[in-house]
Formats: structure tokens, C-alpha cells, sequence
């Protein structure tokens, strides 16, 4: 099974509530815990100007470059839930090494400013998946933008779409990520 996440971004209103959730849960000492972020994607001029908003955390690809490109096996993916964790007594941290940031297509690799450099990412709540609970991102969300299960239940849920306005699906490291663009 490979847990992922559904995004719809015709929902988003951009309110960084998902952004906030993750970063309270997992500790407002660790700075980078921006593990969850959202952007937002300007198209056209004005008067006919577009706006949307693209909210992403780690995608737990079912190919992860992170993975390919650790040098000391820190990153690992979980064979019963698809999850990409890192270990972070294995990780170098930057500047020392930091090739897991440069091989993610969507730059989700996190580095602390601080005394500690070791990467951090979303571990998909791990936590309170063994409480029977979603990761908190999805809970918080008020506009139910997010979702998050097994792919396949979700793509039966929502389809099998993985494109948004401002993402880019990458082939070589499949996303587990489905996605409703804004219309």
C-alpha cells in the first residue's frame, strides 16, 4: 500500500492553516518544520489576473531522489505504508552534505537554521497515524482541501489527476500526490 495525498486546489483559499497545524504539531523549536508550505501562483495581468494557491509537503514519491541521493542511507521508504522517513542521526545536515534538497524535484527536504543542520521532512503524522488519525494538515484544513490515505482509495475518491496550476508531476519519481486543479 502507498499512502498519499489528494490536494484541491479549487478549495484552497491559501490560508495557511495547513502550513501552521504542521508546524504547532511537530514543535516550534524546530524551525524548519515548514515541512508542509503553500504557494501562491499569479497568471495573468491586471485586470484579468489569476490567482491560485498550491499547498505541498513531502510527496512520499514512490521513487524518491532524496533516497537515491543520500551518501549515508539516512532516507529510507516504509514497505508497508510507502512513508519516506529520514533518520536523522545518520544525516549529515548542510552544508556538510544536503544532496537530498538538490535531488528533490519539489525542494521538501528541510534544514534547520541553528546549531542542528539535519534534514527534516513530513513523515506523513506518523504519530497519530497509529491513533487511527489523519496528519494534521488534512484535519486543520477549513476548506477541506486535503486528504490523505492510500492512493488508491483515493484516486477511486477523486481520480487519478495529479495536476495543478504551479506543480509539475515528475515521471521519474512519482509523486504520491492526486490533485483537482483550480478551474
Amino acid at each position: 500500500m502507498q499512502l498519499a495525498f489528494f490536494f484541491d486546489q479549487s478549495k484552497c483559499s491559501g490560508c495557511l492553516t495547513c502550513v501552521m497545524a504542521c508546524r504547532q504539531w511537530h514543535g516550534p523549536e524546530r524551525e524548519a518544520a515548514n515541512w508542509r508550505r503553500v504557494e501562491t501562483i499569479e497568471k495573468g495581468v491586471y485586470p484579468d489576473l489569476r490567482v491560485s494557491f498550491l499547498s505541498l509537503s513531502c510527496l512520499h514519491c514512490q521513487s524518491p531522489p532524496c533516497l537515491a541521493a543520500c551518501p549515508t542511507a539516512a532516507i529510507r521508504k516504509g514497505e508497508q505504508d510507502g512513508i519516506v522517513l529520514v533518520d536523522q542521526g545518520k544525516c549529515l545536515g548542510e552544508p556538510d552534505c544536503g544532496h537530498c534538497g538538490q535531488a528533490c524535484p519539489y525542494g521538501m527536504p528541510r534544514f534547520p537554521a541553528g546549531e542542528d543542520f539535519r534534514m527534516g521532512k513530513c513523515d506523513f503524522c506518523r504519530d497519530r497515524l497509529a491513533q487511527d488519525k489523519r496528519p494534521l494538515c488534512v484535519e486543520a484544513c477549513p476548506m477541506q482541501a486535503l486528504d490523505a490515505g492510500p492512493q488508491d482509495r483515493l484516486a477511486q475518491r477523486y481520480g487519478r489527476d495529479t495536476g495543478a496550476e504551479g506543480f509539475s508531476y515528475s515521471e521519474k519519481a512519482r509523486p504520491s500526490v492526486l490533485m483537482r486543479k483550480k478551474r
